[in-house]
């Protein structure tokens, strides 16, 4: 998309929004726009359940890491394994809720950012003193991190076990897996904390449009995960759409596991249609979202006619359509049969079009943030 054309649409929702801030910080407009119904639905319904689900499988991983820590077997790295898996799939759920306590203490960056940095994480082993603070140590930490120590360090399962029983480096590579663990830990605790205090008082109260908003702070979050880690992420980067054609297969979620890269993006892909939808956590019910608040808005397509939110989720059906016919393993599909990925990431962007200028501008929306892919 033409910058030049972003930057209008940016100017004129910095325009409208400025215009209409005092008139839609009203609670009920009495036509389905009730804001607070439908931050508490979000709050209550999918947001402190997709956690609270999320923990128990982080917990489970957290239990068998400390039994292998203890006493690294085979047993115990297969359980291991196998509960991170289950845990990396399950933080799919809640990656899209980067507002609020998670923004605030920048989660995903200690959780999600890859490909792992190995020559970081090694330094890291060698010196326990040196910090996981920094940008430059979100790489060699987290589910990534976890992905390499797990998978990347052997070439098969006697090889990685012999890794951590080695007399003179295993006990310091197993501290790191605990510290790593442990610092996870932490954050999730204080996101959920808050989730469950304070914050979703004030996540419910704020009911304006204005940036500062509650409903302004999450629509920023979700377009931005969309657009830059959903699209981006996963499928641009690797398959060179947003690196003029430069292949980057090494560039995949859990690139070392590699057989569980796809099913990361569908449960990703899944979480965000069904938050659009405003599906309830571990059932079908949906209650007030995104969808019915631009129904409420009567937000049609000015081309076709149709409600924006049909339009939005016949894109989705199509993105999942073109996820379906990928294989398990995207690293091989981006050296073996990119035209795929390519396709994904395709009818992503569409996605994030209908997002980023049409659901934002009928919602009067200010985007905040840039995207720098030059798209």
């Amino acid at each position: 998309m033409n910058k030049i054309w972003i930057a209008f649409l940016t100017s004129f929702g910095l325009l409208s929004a400025s215009c209409s801030e005092k008139t839609n910080t009203k609670k009920d407009d009495g036509n389905g726009l009730d804001r607070t119904s439908f931050l508490t639905f979000y709050a209550d319904s999918i947001i402190r359940p997709s956690y609270q689900n999320f923990n128990s499988d982080f917990q489970l991983m957290r239990q068998s890491a400390e039994l292998f820590i203890a006493n690294p077997n085979e047993t115990n790295l297969t359980n291991f394994r196998n509960n991170w898996a289950s845990a990396y799939l399950s933080w799919q759920s809640v990656e899209l809720f980067d507002f609020g306590p998670a923004e605030k203490i920048t989660l995903r960056n200690f959780y999600n950012i890859y490909p792992a940095d190995t020559n970081g994480i090694h330094a890291n082993i060698l010196n326990p003193s040196n910090t996981l603070e920094t940008p430059v140590s979100y790489a060699q930490q987290g589910f990534p991190a976890l992905d390499y120590l797990l998978n990347g360090v052997g070439s098969n399962q006697t090889e990685i076990l012999n890794f951590y029983t080695n007399a003179d480096q295993g006990s310091k590579r197993t501290a790191y897996i605990k510290r790593l663990i442990d610092k996870m830990d932490l954050l999730l605790s204080e996101v959920i904390t808050d989730w469950n205090g304070n914050y979703k008082n004030t996540f419910i109260s704020q009911t304006g449009l204005d940036i500062g908003s509650s409903t302004s702070l999450m629509v920023n979050g979700l377009v931005l995960h969309y657009e830059r880690f959903i699209r981006t992420g996963k499928f641009g980067i690797p398959s060179g759409v947003v690196s003029n054609g430069i292949l980057a297969p090494n560039k995949v979620e859990a690139f070392y596991k590699k057989d569980i890269s796809k099913s990361l993006a569908q449960a990703s892909h899944l979480a965000y249609i069904n938050y659009f939808n405003g599906k309830s956590f571990g059932s079908n019910q949906e209650g007030s979202s995104l969808k019915t608040y631009l129904d409420a808005l009567n937000a049609k397509d000015n081309v076709s006619g149709k409600n924006l939110s049909t339009l939005i989720n016949e894109q989705f059906a199509i993105v999942e359509a073109k996820l379906n016919l990928l294989n398990p393993n995207l690293s091989e599909e981006v050296t073996n049969n990119n035209s795929k990925m390519i396709d994904v990431a395709t009818e992503m962007q569409a996605v994030v079009r209908m997002l980023k200028v049409d659901m934002s501008s009928a919602m009067s929306i200010t985007i905040t943030y840039t995207d720098n892919d030059g798209d």
